[in-house]
């Protein structure tokens, strides 16, 4: 291994593994379209939901298979194995009393940056599924195999493809990145649990982690799930004003409760990307027909490019969402990404109106602040009462005195906004705020760059 990667190496015997070419998927007159990584993601979702993987229960062989899979594919790509081909093993105890054996396979890209490469953005899908039962058919029994194609097969391909892409651009890293397909997940989290509390010494360097599940109906909606998280919503924010295939929509309510989980518990801010519940959702008819590859190919791409600005980003703030509920406000003020209908600015509910038509327009950078090139982005919290009116104006975050004081000023002047609504009823809500101070020149020239 490079040097500046943790020694975990060591702990595993890394061998070869068999990467199964025979794959196959359905083909049709359509397929002759499809471009090389829609191909790809179907070869890998057809393998790992596959009859033959009986719906890859925890501790089963199709889980053992599907791990044996992912290792393939990491090494067929050049991503370096922290975890032996059959995966990293672990027991689990049941309720019965008997002992499962579920594995997490682990890869790792090193960063360039000396500074951060020993930081590491975690990106992570679950491996297990429901597995199969018998039934009675006609008075005979049957074997119901839950396939799980797009729980987690979907997850599991972009996974796959997107490591690939980030090795391939891995001069543009300047975190490390592990790339982890996780068992046991049905059961607890179990498998994301084992890698931050035995696999991995050095926890407190995950900056943040990416959560990939259930991503195949992307004709249905695409969302991102940052438990209200101001800074893992600010990057979705401002990639949302650069070009992209997609864009996820924030929400507040939690679409499923997978591996991001695990990370919470650790303190660690996460975001877990998905397409959300569907109909065949936990039953036999999640086969890989009902998945959209075209959609998948695009949410794949805006993923690529969240995980490059994550791991160009400041290290974002564990649960900052409800530091402002428990510290900053009382309890009748209503986060703003929780609001039925979200305050608006001028008749925009985008935070970024607010900044681009009022603080920017506004905000005069400190010639003092200037003269000796401070510059940076500060953090602010403010409330939006039932009448409109913007109060409760405080730095969560700061970076000089000077910086701090004037962007308190400028958003404490301004206008009244349209409240936002809870249930039909105007609310107090609460808003957290990057504004940004940046220098074109270290002199008196200076330039307010609005992040987008």
């Amino acid at each position: 291994m490079k040097s500046g990667l943790i020694k975990i190496a060591a702990f595993f015997a890394v061998a070869a593994a068999g990467f199964n070419a025979g794959a196959q998927f359905k083909t049709g007159y359509q397929s002759l379209y499809d471009s090389e990584t829609v191909q790809s993601l179907k070869e890998h979702v057809c393998y790992i939901s596959s009859p033959s993987m009986e719906g890859r229960k925890a501790g089963s062989d199709g889980e053992h298979e599907t791990a044996q899979y992912l290792s393939a594919v990491f090494k067929k790509y050049g991503i370096d194995l922290l975890s032996p081909e059959d995966g990293e093993i672990f027991g689990l105890r049941t309720d019965s009393g008997d002992t499962l054996v579920s594995r997490n396979v682990i890869g790792v890209i090193q960063g360039y940056d000396k500074t951060l490469r020993d930081k590491y953005i975690v990106i992570g899908a679950r491996m297990d599924n429901l597995g199969s039962t018998e039934v009675l058919v006609g008075g005979g029994k049957a074997r119901r195999i839950y396939y799980g194609a797009n729980g987690n097969a979907s997850g599991l391909a972009m996974l796959m493809e997107l490591g690939k892409m980030l090795k391939t651009n891995e001069i543009l890293l300047r975190r490390s990145v592990l790339l982890i397909g996780f068992g046991g997940s049905g059961i607890m989290n179990s498998g994301a649990w084992y890698f931050l509390n035995r696999t991995f010494p050095q926890v407190q360097n995950i900056d943040a982690m990416i959560n990939l599940d259930m991503v195949g109906t992307g004709s249905a909606g695409f969302y991102a799930y940052t438990s209200s998280n101001p800074d893992m919503n600010e990057i979705v924010n401002s990639l949302s004003k650069e070009l992209q295939p997609v864009y996820p929509s924030l929400t507040s309510a939690e679409p499923y409760p997978s591996d991001h989980r695990a990370f919470y518990d650790r303190q660690i801010p996460s975001v877990f990307f998905t397409t959300g519940k569907y109909i065949e959702h936990d039953t036999d008819k999640d086969v890989e027909s009902i998945l959209d590859y075209q959609s998948m190919e695009k949410e794949l791409e805006y993923v690529y490019n969240f995980s490059i600005a994550l791991n160009h980003a400041p290290k974002p703030v564990f649960n900052a969402s409800e530091e402002l509920k428990k510290n900053k406000f009382d309890d009748s003020v209503v986060p703003y990404y929780d609001c039925d209908i979200k305050p608006s600015f001028f008749r925009h509910t985008d935070p970024r109106y607010f900044l681009e038509k009022w603080v920017y327009q506004y905000l005069k950078y400190p010639q003092s602040a200037v003269r000796d090139g401070i510059q940076g982005r500060v953090l602010v919290d403010f409330v939006i009462n039932e009448k409109g009116k913007v109060t409760d104006v405080k730095v969560r975050r700061g970076v000089d005195e000077l910086l701090d004081a004037e962007a308190v000023r400028v958003i404490s002047a301004s206008p009244d906004w349209t409240p936002g609504r809870t249930k039909g009823k105007a609310v107090k809500t609460g808003m957290s705020l990057y504004v940004e101070f940046r220098l074109e020149k270290k002199d008196t020239k200076h330039k307010l760059t609005i992040k987008k």
